[in-house]
């Protein structure tokens, strides 16, 4: 059973984050713990593995991020980016944008890859990434896009990252863009506690679900699990030097 990488797991601060890293780790997965508010950024600094720290879309721009010091596993910045699925606006873009470049601009000075979230918002999305030009990128977690947006992200040097979103029984246009994506930029997450995977669907999801996602988008891909497996592993630790 070849080695996974959960590159996107969040702990709420009442989850016991090193049982659940354990049981994942019993199963051959490891996890790259992710913040994106004051509690997440606690709950992950604290896991006890490779980390990222970062202000989501909600955070206002003046709220400051309080990096670790050099030495520490600290391995991106973020989850950070765009979302106007709830709320939208030039106010709501600006805040959104200036919050964003900020942290882009910390990741920039640690020599980090940036954590980006998008959520109906590909064209700020692509327009911010593109300005900025990080010598690092990034990777767009959780990927629900189309192919020309995938392309464009790539054409930037950015990772795509699926989760159990490419299982449910409506991505069939998710499904085509988890085969679009090249060998040597793809990844997998749970981004638990959110969206599980099937047959996991319904549950609250955690590390040990990894395995459900990366064996479907295998089979998308029409390769054997373990070497799905392998290249995304070798993804995961070129993208977070870990």
């Amino acid at each position: 059973m070849s080695l996974l990488v959960d590159t996107h797991c969040h702990f709420d601060p009442e989850d016991d984050a090193h049982a659940i890293i354990a049981e994942a780790r019993a199963e051959g997965i490891d996890v790259i713990a992710i913040g994106g508010s004051p509690a997440l950024n606690a709950t992950a600094e604290a896991s006890g593995v490779p980390f990222a720290l970062g202000f989501d879309w909600s955070c206002e721009k003046d709220e400051p991020l309080h990096l670790p010091p050099p030495d520490a596993p600290l391995v991106a910045i973020g989850e950070l980016g765009f979302d106007f699925h709830r709320v939208q606006g030039p106010d709501v873009e600006r805040r959104q944008r200036a919050c964003f470049e900020l942290q882009a601009n910390l990741a920039r000075e640690r020599g980090l890859p940036i954590i980006v979230h998008t959520r109906e918002a590909d064209a700020i999305t692509y327009d911010t990434l593109r300005t900025l030009a990080l010598p690092r990128a990034g990777v767009i977690h959780s990927y629900t896009g189309d192919i020309p947006f995938a392309r464009r992200l790539l054409d930037l040097g950015y990772y795509i990252s699926f989760s159990g979103i490419v299982t449910f029984r409506n991505a069939d246009a998710l499904r085509e863009v988890a085969r679009f994506v090249p060998d040597d930029r793809i990844l997998v997450e749970t981004d638990s506690p959110y969206l599980a995977p099937v047959p996991y669907r319904g549950r609250r999801n955690r590390p040990l679900y990894l395995r459900a996602t990366a064996n479907a988008l295998a089979a998308l891909r029409n390769v054997p699990q373990e070497t799905f497996a392998e290249l995304t592993t070798r993804n995961a630790k070129a993208l977070f030097a870990c």
